[in-house]
């Protein structure tokens, strides 16, 4: 496990790459925002929309899909200070809290129209729980209804522009063409929509899931895309982005923050609206060895917030514990709409750990604290070297 010398983040992390020097390319992706000229961007995005801006007023100038968070909300504003006339469109999470669903009704009193699309609950329970099991991601469903359901609103409602947030690949690092991509296509949706290697087809059959019960979940027909004309853009590739900004702004404006920090992070701003988040992002953890905390610091010590002293510190007292709870939610209560026993889970958590990454005992058994949780063996370069040196040794 090498880390990044200018961030906190390991090279474990899927498409970062480490150069020579010692760092990431994600944090070589934010040094070149410092060549973007802004104001050219911003030109280029008011063209962009006078194109898709329907004059006569018959129909939405664009689809903005939100979840009530930060981001979100700061899209949706945008939006209307540069005078587009946008329908909002929600996928609903997975467990959603009572904070989560005021911050959507938050986005509704900014002034727009609203469409909540909620998949059968019965389905997505058994999608939920396929998901962990089978590829170790309980929000599978979630994150690619994400993508699927304002697509399909676009070709519904013939409203060929999406307006996205950031591209993930460029804020956390990935292939240079995805990074340098600023429009969205199919391709991408496929790439990086969520789907880990499932195909949609795959899940017919699973626990009596039939065709239908997967509309949600597949894009529509190319035939449909180009008959709409559907195409996106990402908000962050015209204007700077940045999450803290967003939280500032989005709290400005009505969107709610916890009083303490959201478990296994490090703020209180983000991942709010979803109980089973929290299983989400520690089974990231236990795959590739970091987890939010470690995404969340890396976003600030780039922007220079955050010393990567004192991120390495926030990492190591947040990163990767056991979810017992969430947004204050017990692990059992979330366990139980999958049917699942901690124990059961716990067994799950082991199967997907990576054992190269953690401590093991002379029996090849994961080390755990009193509290579950694990032991990593290296959080910065310096841990390794002195592991690797230890082993030699012995």
């Amino acid at each position: 496990m090498r880390y990044c010398t200018k961030c906190v983040m390991p090279d474990t992390k899927p498409d970062l790459l480490i150069d020579e020097t010692g760092v990431c390319n994600a944090c070589r992706n934010f040094e070149n925002r410092d060549e973007v000229d802004w104001d050219v961007r911003r030109s280029e995005l008011e063209e962009i929309l006078s194109r898709y801006r329907d004059q006569a007023g018959g129909n939405w100038d664009c689809i903005v899909p939100v979840s009530g968070g930060k981001d979100s909300t700061v899209q949706v504003m945008r939006m209307l200070e540069l005078g587009m006339n946008p329908l909002c469109v929600t996928s609903t999470t997975c467990h959603l809290s009572k904070l989560g669903r005021r911050n959507i009704e938050n986005i509704k009193r900014l002034g727009v129209d609203y469409v909540e699309f909620t998949p059968n609950p019965n389905v997505r329970r058994k999608l939920n729980r396929f998901g962990l099991i089978e590829v170790g991601d309980i929000s599978w469903p979630e994150h690619v209804g994400i993508f699927t359901i304002p697509v399909r609103a676009a070709v519904q409602y013939r409203v060929p522009l999406i307006i996205w947030g950031e591209n993930s690949q460029d804020e956390y690092g990935g292939p240079a063409q995805a990074a340098e991509n600023n429009v969205l296509n199919r391709r991408w949706l496929e790439e990086f929509g969520g789907l880990l290697g499932i195909r949609v087809s795959d899940l017919i059959g699973q626990d009596g899931i039939e065709k239908r019960h997967l509309i949600p979940y597949e894009y529509p027909s190319d035939e449909e895309l180009q008959t709409v004309g559907v195409t996106g853009l990402f908000l962050g590739h015209y204007l700077p982005w940045d999450g803290y900004t967003n939280a500032l702004i989005a709290n400005a404006s009505g969107f709610e923050t916890l009083s303490t920090t959201v478990e296994g992070s490090v703020v209180n701003y983000e991942n709010l609206d979803n109980h089973q988040t929290g299983i989400h992002d520690y089974f990231k953890f236990l795959k590739f060895g970091f987890g939010r905390a470690t995404d969340i610091a890396c976003l600030h010590i780039r922007r220079g917030r955050l010393s990567r002293q004192d991120g390495m510190a926030l990492v190591r007292r947040n990163d990767g514990k056991f979810p017992w709870t969430y947004l204050g939610k017990p692990i059992e209560d979330i366990l139980e709409t999958l049917d699942l026993s901690v124990e059961a889970f716990i067994k799950v958590c082991d199967r997907f750990t990576n054992k190269k990454l953690f401590e093991t005992d002379c029996n090849g058994n994961l080390v755990k604290d009193t509290d579950g949780n694990l032991t990593k063996r290296a959080y910065d370069n310096k841990d390794e070297e002195s592991r690797v040196i230890l082993s030699l040794a012995s």
